[in-house]
């Protein structure tokens, strides 16, 4: 390097030995540039070397966030997990409620026989609810303690146990902690999972839930057969009072109108009509034989002339008579008469259909009375576990790991977001 070069050069600067060696050599290039004799040519543009990266403080900061907010929280978790958590033993069974509904009394009853079976999804609906109760829980506290069984460990242990002095509420809380139930709603199966420390009285609690779901559908049963029977002989006796209202109405009818079918006494009339128009008939025959052998002065075509007319007078007045004229003491005519008579038999015939059908599910009630509408099918009996499942250790442990990098990195990022805005 000649002493000019070595002159010219810009003085390394403060900022860092990168830059200065970076403004030496561009000032070297200009110069030989100059010297060939092109030092109009654009100069091109070097980006300066980056600096080597260092250890800043926000490094620190985040390390000693992570430690906080993920390292000891996962090692807390872990500790706990493997030195003080307790086993728990499950014992599994399930079960789903049937019902039994004979076809006869479905045809015969329609919805009274569906009342009485009832419907299987609906009263699973109901067994499942039951067994998230509080009165389930007193039964079962009441032949197991589970207050003393789940807060033994609770100085040890006390994620996973329940507090000494609980009261009912905290053990139906705890209860839903123990005791999981899936239900699906389309078979109506349900299966339920009993956890307890020990694997023979987790199976114990299962099966007294076995026991008292029987129990509850049994109640279900005695209610649904007392409702059922209630309903048919209230409906036999309400038939009953509608056809006897039904006949004597239709009796004080008759005893009113003094007759006992106004079908019949119709008939009676027109056959009367009949009658004399066969008469009148007759008359007129023996009128014109009459006219041919005789003067029309004969006091016989007289007396022939005036028997067609009576008998046409009596016809007439008897269809007058059988329209608008009153034939009975209570000034009631024919039509009104026979509307009357009409409505009484048609209230009476749907009484007796009434009468009828409630016979026939009175009888269908008794029938569904003398057997189980109603039965809890357990198709799988309460297991005895051979192992601890619960807690589940090293799954708890990843998922507390994968939730806690989460949690920190999301807090990461928006802290940075944060702070470029700012």
């Amino acid at each position: 390097m000649d002493d000019d070069t070595q002159d010219d050069a810009p003085k390394q600067s403060p900022k860092g030995k990168g830059q200065g060696q970076w403004a030496a050599r561009q000032a070297r290039q200009a110069k030989r540039r100059a010297a060939a004799g092109d030092g109009d040519a654009p100069m091109p543009q070097v980006r300066p070397v980056a600096s080597p990266a260092s250890y800043k403080p926000r490094h620190r900061r985040m390390r000693t966030s992570f430690v906080i907010f993920v390292v000891l929280p996962l090692i807390a978790v872990t500790v706990y997990l493997f030195a003080f958590a307790k086993d728990q033993y499950a014992s599994n069974t399930g079960f789903t409620v049937r019902r039994e509904e004979g076809a006869a009394a479905a045809e015969l009853v329609g919805g009274i026989s569906a009342f009485i079976g009832g419907g299987g999804s609906s009263n699973t609906d109901v067994l499942y609810a039951y067994i998230h109760s509080q009165q389930l829980v007193e039964r079962v506290q009441d032949q197991v303690d589970l207050r003393t069984l789940y807060s033994e460990n609770w100085a040890t242990d006390p994620v996973y146990s329940l507090w000494p002095d609980a009261s009912i509420e905290d053990l139906v809380w705890f209860w839903g902690r123990v005791v999981i139930v899936s239900y699906d709603k389309n078979s109506g199966l349900m299966d339920v999972q009993v956890r307890a420390h020990t694997a023979e009285m987790a199976q114990r609690i299962a099966q007294i839930v076995v026991r008292e779901s029987e129990s509850m559908i049994n109640a279900l049963n005695a209610q649904a057969r007392r409702d059922s029977m209630a309903n048919a002989e209230q409906d036999l006796e309400d038939a009953l009072a509608r056809l006897r209202t039904a006949r004597e109405d239709l009796a004080s009818f008759r005893a009113r109108t003094q007759i006992v079918d106004p079908q019949a006494d119709i008939e009676g009339r027109m056959g009367v009509i009949n009658g004399l128009q066969q008469q009148l008939a007759q008359a007129l025959v023996d009128y014109d034989l009459l006219l041919q052998s005789t003067a029309e002065t004969d006091p016989r075509v007289r007396q022939a002339d005036r028997r067609i007319e009576v008998i046409r007078q009596r016809i007439s007045e008897e269809r007058r008579n059988f329209a608008t004229q009153d034939v009975t003491v209570f000034d009631t005519d024919y039509p009104r008469l026979i509307a009357q008579f009409e409505s009484l038999t048609v209230n009476q015939h749907f009484a007796e259909t009434t009468y009828t059908a409630a016979l026939a599910a009175l009888d269908a009630a008794r029938s569904n009375a003398q057997r189980q509408s109603l039965y809890l099918a357990t198709y799988v009996q309460p297991t005895l576990a051979q192992s601890a499942e619960y807690p589940q250790r090293y799954l708890l442990t990843f998922m507390a790991a994968l939730f806690l990098v989460l949690g920190w990195g999301s807090g990461a990022l928006i802290y940075y977001s944060l702070r470029d805005r700012g």
